[in-house]
């Protein structure tokens, strides 16, 4: 097939360049290189120009809605804080990943340290798990809001939101240690290279000549019991808040009640229906999906959500959008 012959021909140009170190030493001392988008390396340079646009845009709004919160004292509630934290994940999480993908794209800079490669698979996974973590906080804040309203403000105390956001730290930390360990374990004589614009766990471990079958059964284990927990528990609190909504006497006060969880609703299918649709097109989709295809939707994956999250909150949220306005007044009054 042309994409199955492109990635062959990506592979043979880095390894006649970096067999020899590989055969000198292990690729833990030679390291790795990160092919970039194997099969459009004449579109790269071009790709490169929406992935930087998409990434500054990114740092611009989430940075942007991180000052509106914590500028703003009537912004310092649950729902915010767990805002705040999405969007510091958001950017962390875009930030582990494009500036290499664009030096690869821009200076041709594919080489990568064995333990930078761990360094960056290990905070793209943890920050990841965060995300979903946080999605699921901000679930249950609605969950409350609406469920048990009277009650909000005595559960969700900022005692409570910073024991929240210590176990998210805490959670995505322990499932994303062990990767570390794991991978280190692996005997690596095959060529270092990955075909890839960043370093994930199952692309390392595939460099090695070991059984990899633990990592793929860890992997695997992790992706349930974090994120797959997580979807599971959405899934559960917005059934409850839907049944709670139903049974509200009037239409008006059913659409308030909606309208509240809105921009969470649509943070949730912007984070989850790509990340589901590139592990099931990865899985079931085999070759039928060149491999290109889906090194776009990764790199896609941690740049468009960081840039929309920020859009949707700042369109439906009028606090933050009336809280934007006024940090931005000051700003102007203050530079005169």
């Amino acid at each position: 097939m042309p994409q199955g012959r492109a990635l062959q021909s990506t592979m043979a140009l880095f390894s006649a360049h970096n067999i020899a170190a590989v055969n000198d030493s292990d690729t833990r001392r030679a390291g790795c290189f990160l092919t970039g988008i194997p099969g459009l390396e004449h579109l790269q340079i071009w790709l490169s120009i929406p992935f930087c646009s998409m990434y500054v845009a990114a740092l611009a709004g989430n940075g942007v809605l991180i000052c509106v919160i914590i500028s703003q004292p009537r912004l310092h509630g649950p729902m915010y804080v767990f805002l705040s934290m999405l969007a510091s994940a958001d950017v962390l999480l875009s930030t582990a990943t494009m500036p290499k993908a664009l030096a690869t794209f821009w200076l041709g800079s594919s080489h990568i340290s064995f333990d930078g490669c761990l360094t960056q698979m290990f905070f793209i996974h943890f920050l990841f798990v965060a995300d979903s973590a946080v999605l699921l906080a901000m679930a249950f804040d609605r969950y409350l809001a609406i469920c048990s309203p009277l009650r909000y403000t005595a559960i969700l105390t900022s005692k409570v939101i910073g024991k929240v956001a210590t176990a998210t730290l805490a959670r995505s930390f322990i499932i994303m240690f062990p990767p570390i360990f794991l991978l280190k374990r692996l005997h690596y004589c095959r060529v270092n290279v990955i075909a890839h614009t960043f370093c994930e766990h199952m692309g390392i471990a595939r460099l090695s000549c070991s059984d990899i079958s633990v990592n793929v059964w860890y992997g695997l284990a992790a992706a349930l019991l974090s994120t797959g927990l997580d979807v599971i528990l959405v899934a559960v609190s917005y059934m409850h808040i839907l049944r709670a909504v139903f049974h509200l006497p009037s239409r008006d006060a059913r659409c308030k009640a909606l309208s509240t969880c809105g921009s969470h609703v649509c943070v949730i299918l912007l984070f989850y229906i790509p990340a589901l649709f590139s592990v099931f097109a990865y899985r079931f989709g085999g070759r039928r999906i060149p491999r290109y295809v889906h090194i776009l939707l990764a790199n896609l994956y941690v740049v468009l959500p960081p840039v929309l999250n920020p859009i949707i909150y700042g369109v439906r949220t009028k606090q933050i959008l009336e809280g934007a306005k006024q940090m931005f007044s000051k700003l102007a009054k203050g530079s005169k």
